[in-house]
């Protein structure tokens, strides 16, 4: 997975680095998220409503959007690192 991670671009390694950082951080757009799971070679299927689910190294999480505005919260964050460990992606 790390050969993966150096390939991603300047701003989706930030993004990375952003969503890694403690504590978690709030303010990390959604949109630079989908990106990021993008470049590692991931999937973002869409679900009902504001869900979305994320498919990266043969694991599957669901999410929901945020609303109103672009910026996802800290428990998302929290959860996509957890989920991001679990999938062998670190900075």
């Amino acid at each position: 997975m790390k050969e993966r991670v150096s390939l991603l671009r300047k701003k989706q390694k930030s993004t990375l680095e952003q969503i890694f950082k403690s504590p978690a951080q709030s303010g990390i757009k959604w949109a630079d998220i989908e990106s990021m799971i993008k470049a590692l070679g991931g999937e973002v299927k869409e679900g009902r409503g504001s869900r979305c689910k994320f498919l990266l190294n043969g694991s599957i999480a669901s999410f929901h959007r945020p609303h109103t505005s672009p910026d996802t919260d800290k428990g998302a964050v929290a959860n996509l690192r957890d989920w991001l460990e679990s999938t062998g992606v670190k900075p």
